[in-house]
Order: C-alpha cells, then sequence, then structure tokens
C-alpha cells in the first residue's frame, strides 16, 4: 500500500474504529528528499523545550488514554499499570527522535511498529488495532494538542497564523510513522473541529482512571515515614498538582476523572501560566542543553543552530496577541 497523496473524504471515527483494521503504509523511495521536519519548523523549535515536556506530560497522556479503543489497549498490552514512569521513557524518546534525529523516517517506523502487535477486542466485541488509522491518529493528534497548548500556556502566546503553521507541519510529523492519513483533518480549523468532537467521546475507564489516582489521593509516601508527616511534607506539591497540572487537562478529562475544579482553582492556575510565560525571555537565556530535552538539543547542535533567537516576536506583537 502507498502513502496517501491528497484530501480524503475521512470515515466517521465510529465507522473506521470499528474495523479494527491496521493499515501502514509503504515509506518513501528517496528518504533523503522526503519531507521531513526541521530547525525553520515551530514543532523544533517548542515540541522539545522542557516546558512543553514537563507541563504537557498528563494532558498527552491523559487525553490519549480517555478514548475507550485507546485505553483498552494500554490495558490489554502495556505495563502502564505497573510500570508508568519507565513506559513514559520508553515512549517518549524514540518520538522526540522521529522529530530531531538524522533518521527521522527509521525512527518513525519503529513508533509505528511498537504497535504491531497491539490489538485486542472492546468489550461489546468489536475488534481494536493500534494501527487503525483512526486510532493511530488520535495518539498523534494528543502531541500537536500539546505542542499547540502547553506552548501557548506555558511559553508564549501564538498567533492564529503559528497555530496554523503548527498544523500543517504536524502533517510532515505523522508521515514519518507511515500509517493511513485517512482520518487526517486538512486544516486547523478541522483539527479544531476534530479536537472538540473527540473531546465528547471521553469515557471513565481503568487506564485513565488508574493514571490521575495521584491528583485525586494525593502522592503516595515511602511507607517508612509516618503518614501525618507525609501529609505535611507533599502538602506543597499535592497543592501544585492539583492545581497547575489538573489545570492542563480539559474539562471532559476533569469530569470523567472526577478531578474537582472550580473558579478559584481557575484563577490560580491562570496566573501561575501568566507568571511562567513572563519569564519567557530568562528561560532563553538557558543554556539549549538545560532549556532542551537530551533528543532535542543533539538535534540543534547537529544542525549548527541555536533555538533561543529563533522565532521569538517581538514585545509589541506579543502584547498585541494578549489583549
Amino acid at each position: 500500500m502507498s502513502p496517501t497523496t491528497g484530501p480524503q473524504a475521512p470515515l466517521t471515527f465510529d465507522q473506521g474504529v470499528r474495523e479494527g483494521v491496521p493499515l501502514p503504509v509503504d515509506l518513501p523511495d528517496d528518504l533523503d528528499s522526503a519531507p521531513s521536519l526541521g530547525a525553520e519548523s515551530l514543532i523544533w523549535k517548542f515540541f522539545g523545550d522542557w516546558r512543553t515536556q514537563l507541563f504537557g506530560f498528563q494532558r498527552v497522556a491523559g487525553t490519549e488514554n480517555s478514548i475507550e479503543q485507546l485505553a483498552q489497549g494500554t490495558e490489554d498490552h502495556s505495563v502502564f499499570l505497573t510500570d508508568t514512569i519507565g513506559r513514559a521513557k520508553r515512549t517518549g524518546p524514540p518520538i522526540l527522535s522521529a522529530v530531531y534525529s538524522e533518521d527521522p523516517y527509521g525512527w518513525g517506523r519503529k513508533v509505528r511498529d511498537f504497535h504491531r502487535h497491539i490489538k485486542g477486542t472492546m468489550a461489546d466485541g468489536s475488534r481494536y488495532h493500534a494501527l487503525n488509522p483512526e486510532l493511530f491518529y488520535w495518539g498523534h493528534a494528543t502531541f500537536v494538542d500539546q505542542v499547540l497548548y502547553t506552548t501557548d500556556t506555558f511559553i508564549r502566546r501564538l498567533s492564529e497564523a503559528e497555530k496554523a503553521q503548527i498544523f500543517e507541519e504536524s502533517k510532515t510529523w505523522y508521515e514519518l510513522y507511515g500509517v493511513s492519513a485517512r482520518s487526517q483533518p486538512q486544516t486547523y480549523e478541522e483539527f479544531c473541529a476534530y479536537w472538540e468532537s473527540m473531546l465528547e467521546r471521553f469515557r471513565p475507564n481503568p487506564t485513565i482512571r488508574y493514571a490521575t489516582g495521584y491528583l485525586r489521593k494525593g502522592v503516595p509516601g515511602p511507607r517508612w515515614m509516618p503518614k501525618v508527616v507525609w501529609r505535611f511534607l507533599s502538602a506543597p506539591l499535592n497543592a501544585y498538582l492539583q492545581t497547575v497540572v489538573v489545570g492542563t487537562v480539559p474539562p471532559q478529562m476533569r469530569q470523567i476523572c472526577d478531578l474537582p475544579w472550580d473558579d478559584r482553582k481557575e484563577r490560580s492556575f491562570q496566573r501561575f501560566a501568566k507568571v511562567v510565560r513572563a519569564l519567557n525571555p530568562l528561560f532563553n537565556r538557558l543554556p539549549v542543553r538545560v532549556l532542551y530535552t537530551p533528543w532535542a538539543a543533539a538535534g540543534w547542535k547537529r544542525v549548527g543552530i541555536d533555538p533561543r533567537r529563533l522565532h521569538n516576536r517581538p514585545v509589541s506583537t506579543r502584547q498585541k496577541v494578549a489583549r
């Protein structure tokens, strides 16, 4: 099967996902001239930034697993429930390598092939497969949203043109994986509509409930420490998690995970985000190896470009967008 070459009339999510059929596609014949992301892209600028990764980790993992079929695959085939941190470490580096390495299609193929065996049966008897285009694209969409949301919230405000540019670049990003793009939106406006429609599909499930347990109950302390001591020591951490981390996830996810939220927390979250954005000029003075993840820093070093000088909007424009 050859790669898709143009816009298609996508199936609805229900139509496509119930097929449970994997649709991998061939990689380009000439990888040297095939489209790939690079230093000029906004995805290179923002995806590997530690702020995107740290502030966006719960949003990307949570939204991904709020869709029933993907959560079922995680429960059936992943060590997520027994080794959450380990799974994150094994998932993140290959995706970062697909974006920043010298072999983006090779790493993209590895990411795809990790999912070849992830298939099974839902409670209603329907089948699922992780390489079904509707499921695989949803997983990708959560990373696109991570770049858009976390950059705009914690790094600097994005213009509508920049958001559209990130979405257009995300098409190239998705192409690296070698999975049918039949369900991929064609414009940024279509992506926004797609995202909103997927949020309405969120359903409670064991995977997402387990993954957010520490947000409801607080971080568990070491067994050797008296509970009353840990309750005191962990109070600032839990306050951060239940305001900042819970603040990053969509309302639909808070609802299915029973994560309390109110206007007071929303105001606190927005104040925190505003302060972090205001510190962006100071963050941009940090060494690249500190500001960026190792995979991203290695990519910037390889191309010989300082990302801190790129895509920094002038103050007057930044203030205009903020208004």
